[in-house]
C-alpha cells in the first residue's frame, strides 16, 4: 500500500500559484468545450507538469473533480429542471449499485498497487478515454433494447466498470456515464448529462473517502493552496470553455483533444521507469 507521500519533484511547486491557474485555466476550457469538467486533461499535468506521484495526482484530481461538479450542478438544473429528471430516478440507482462499488474498489487497488503500476495503469485509461471520446463525438449513439432484467444487470456492470476507472483517475466519469446511460435506457443526451452528474458525485465521494484513509491523501494538505488555485482556474476555463461551446469545429476538436490524450499516456507510461 502507499502510505508515505512522495514530495512533488519540482521544489518549487507552493509558489507555482499563476501557473498553476492558468493550466486549470486551460485544462476546463478544453473540457468546457466539448462538455465535460476536463479532469482527463488535468491528470497528466498534475503528473508531468507539476511534479506529483501518481497516487498523489490522482487524489488531487479527485479533489478537483469534486469540486468541478459540484460547481456544474446548478448551470445543469438550470438547464435541466429537477422535475425533468425525476422520472429518471432508477436509472440513477440502477448505475449507483454497481459504481459506488467499483469506486471503492479502484480506489483500494490504486493505493496498493506499486507506484510503477499505476502509472502505467493510467496511461492505459487515458488511451480508453481518448477512444470514449472520439466514439462519443463521431458515432451515434442508440438505444439498445433488451429486456429489462439484462438492462439492470448490464447497469450494474456497466456502473462498476466506469466506477473504478473515475476512481483510479481521479475523475467524475461523465465521457462514459452519458454513452452508457443513452445506450442502455434510451435517454435524451441532455438528461442523460444531468443524470451522469446524479450518478458522479455520490461514486466521487465514495472513492474520496477510501482515498482518505490513505498516507497520500496529505496531498491536499500540504499543497492545498496550489488546490485552491488549481480549482479556481478549473472552474473559470470551465465556463469558458462553454461560452466557446461550437466555435472550434468538432471535427478538428474532438481528434485534436484525443491525440493529446494519447500523447499523455506515452509521457505517463514512461513516468514508470524513472
Amino acid at each position: 500500500m502507499q502510505t508515505t507521500p512522495q514530495a512533488a519533484s519540482q521544489p518549487a511547486i507552493r509558489s507555482a500559484l499563476p501557473l498553476a491557474f492558468m493550466a486549470g485555466a486551460a485544462v476546463g476550457v478544453l473540457g468546457g468545450m466539448i462538455g465535460l469538467g476536463g479532469a482527463e486533461f488535468r491528470l497528466p499535468l498534475l503528473i508531468m507538469l507539476f511534479g506529483f506521484a501518481a497516487l498523489q495526482a490522482v487524489i488531487l484530481n479527485k479533489a478537483l473533480s469534486l469540486v468541478v461538479v459540484l460547481t456544474a450542478l446548478p448551470a445543469r438544473l438550470a438547464a435541466v429542471p429537477l422535475s425533468a429528471l425525476t422520472p429518471h430516478w432508477g436509472v440513477v440507482v440502477n448505475l449507483l449499485v454497481g459504481s459506488l462499488a467499483g469506486a471503492w474498489a479502484g480506489a483500494s487497488w490504486a493505493t496498493r498497487m506499486r507506484s510503477s503500476t499505476l502509472y502505467r495503469v493510467l496511461a492505459v485509461l487515458l488511451v480508453l478515454i481518448a477512444a470514449a471520446l472520439i466514439a462519443n463525438h463521431v458515432g451515434t449513439l442508440h438505444y439498445v433494447d433488451m429486456p429489462t432484467a439484462a438492462t439492470v444487470i448490464a447497469g450494474v456492470i456497466a456502473g462498476f466498470f466506469i466506477g473504478v476507472v473515475a476512481a483510479i483517475m481521479g475523475v467524475a466519469g461523465g465521457e462514459l456515464l452519458i454513452p452508457t446511460i443513452v445506450l442502455l435506457f434510451g435517454t435524451d443526451i441532455k438528461i442523460a448529462g444531468s443524470l451522469s452528474l446524479a450518478v458522479s458525485l455520490p461514486t466521487m465521494l465514495v472513492a474520496f473517502a477510501r482515498y482518505s484513509r490513505d498516507g497520500s491523501f496529505t496531498v491536499l494538505r500540504r499543497y492545498a493552496r496550489v488546490g485552491i488555485v488549481l480549482a479556481l482556474g478549473s472552474v473559470a476555463g470551465t465556463i469558458l470553455g462553454g461560452l466557446l461551446l461550437g466555435v472550434v469545429p468538432e471535427a478538428i476538436l474532438v481528434p485534436g483533444l484525443a491525440l493529446l490524450l494519447v500523447l499523455s499516456s506515452v509521457k505517463v507510461w514512461r513516468h514508470a521507469n524513472v
